[in-house]
């Protein structure tokens, strides 16, 4: 029989101290009933003695101290896994929204996970296609990597997130692969988005949703991006499937964090944020990966709104800490009307050099990527300095450059949302943007293969 007490001593926001407690464990269950018998669940955050702190997930409005009756569960937050949960839509809590049949769970798992061993990690190296151009052919993913999306309030990160949802697949590989959706603290519009754009192109049909609205409790964003990866660590390391898990907004959730931790009154780190908020953030990346022996993977696409558009931000700037690499959507390609305005320039994927070349991609992959990257840069370059000086000051080669950086955003990157190109699209529509530069100042491309693809790609 679990013991009951009425020892609540302060309410402080979304925080509540129990006194007289003993026996209980960091990040247990607690059940609270309210003197109007209503019941809401927390977790244990913080044990001094026989004082107990509790993080309350659906707030704390309505609380009557005298009145309340506060029970320890005995065990940590847990989710309640099964295959059938693929197609569905869950809120933060992980409980069914989408007005199907509850889940009948297999089995339950505490959300927090555990952290995989370094020595049983097997190295990414597998291609994820995402029908993307700027991703596929410059940025590869590949499977079991970390790969985060850095965006700016009012950029379209929702169009591409459901573009990678619906588009991405590994090539060559017969094993099913699935989506996990975690949105945080979205609008119920955006919300509506997501839902309507799977249900209408059939994406629901692989994917499992967990949303918490922006009207939902900030302390429930604390635990929706750790069901949906609990949800993929089951799918991928149980079932053997290739998850993909896109969480979106980052930026929510360390908001979220910042609140608990002022009213916690801890001592504030970079910008108000807690000072262990690179230690947070890295328990939710380095959930992603695969485990040798194992035929399921997890790749992680983690989406944050810079503030300010400030990528020296601390959310931005302690996720490229953990993750390999980062994708950059611009402000001024999307104020130019290119859809996606991914800015190949900044973006990086630190593992692209494991995932293409013969036998993954194409063989030119790798020589061509290099190419374009070199040729935008110096076209972006010969475009700033005519600005400056006129046309007449570029040579031929500059004007060149000047005209494949035109080419480049207009039909490689300004691909729209609805277009999902293979891999063999991609690479061909590279070398016929690059047949306007001089063959002489072709540099990084081998000889062979500007005789092989040059002049047959039109």
């Amino acid at each position: 029989m679990l013991k009951e007490y009425k020892s609540v001593q302060e309410i402080v926001g979304p925080l509540m101290i129990v006194e007289g407690v003993e026996g209980i464990k960091y990040e247990e269950l607690v059940e609270i009933q309210t003197q109007t018998g209503e019941k809401r669940r927390g977790r244990v955050l913080e044990i001094d003695g026989d004082r107990a702190m509790v993080q309350l997930f659906e707030g704390s409005a309505g609380i009557n101290l005298k009145n309340t009756t506060v029970r320890f569960l005995g065990k940590p937050l847990e989710l309640g896994v099964s295959e059938d949960m693929i197609g569905r839509v869950f809120d933060g809590l992980g409980n069914p929204i989408d007005k199907g049949p509850k889940i009948i769970p297999e089995k339950r798992v505490d959300i927090n996970g555990s952290p995989i061993n370094p020595v049983s990690r097997d190295y990414p190296s597998e291609f994820i296609q995402t029908g993307i151009s700027t991703i596929d052919g410059l940025n590869t993913l590949v499977r079991g990597q970390k790969l985060p999306i850095f965006s700016g309030s009012g950029l379209p990160h929702n169009n591409v997130a459901a573009q990678i949802a619906r588009q991405a697949k590994v090539l060559g590989d017969d094993a099913k692969f699935a989506v996990v959706f975690g949105a945080m603290g979205i609008t119920f519009e955006e919300a509506q988005f997501f839902i309507d754009d799977f249900t209408k192109t059939g994406a629901i049909d692989r994917a499992v949703l967990f949303i918490n609205l922006a009207n939902d409790p900030a302390i429930e964003r604390i635990s929706t991006p750790r069901m949906a990866l609990t949800c993929a660590e089951y799918l991928a390391f149980e079932k053997g499937m290739h998850v993909l898990v896109i969480l979106t907004d980052l930026t929510n959730y360390a908001e979220a964090l910042r609140e608990v931790s002022a009213a916690r009154k801890e001592v504030p780190g970079r910008r108000g944020y807690p000072g262990y908020l690179y230690t947070d953030l890295s328990q939710i990346y380095e959930r992603a990966g695969k485990i040798k022996g194992k035929p399921g993977s997890i790749t992680q696409i983690p989406i944050l709104t810079m503030p300010e558009d400030d990528i020296t931000h601390p959310i931005p700037d302690l996720t490229g800490y953990i993750t390999e690499g980062q994708i950059i959507l611009s402000r001024e390609l999307y104020q130019s009307g290119i859809q996606p305005p991914i800015f190949v320039i900044p973006s990086l994927s630190r593992l692209k050099d494991k995932g293409i070349g013969k036998g993954k991609t194409r063989e030119d992959h790798a020589d061509t990527m290099n190419q374009i990257y070199a040729a935008y840069a110096s076209g972006r370059e010969a475009r700033e300095l005519a600005v400056i000086l006129g046309d007449s000051a570029l040579s031929d080669a500059d004007k060149a450059f000047a005209k494949f950086a035109e080419n480049f955003d207009r039909e490689y990157v300004s691909q729209g949302y609805e277009t999902n190109r293979n891999i063999e699209e991609t690479l061909n529509l590279g070398w016929k943007l690059l047949k306007v530069i001089p063959r002489t100042e072709l540099k990084r491309i081998r000889t062979e293969y500007i005789d092989k693809y040059l002049n047959d790609k039109d």
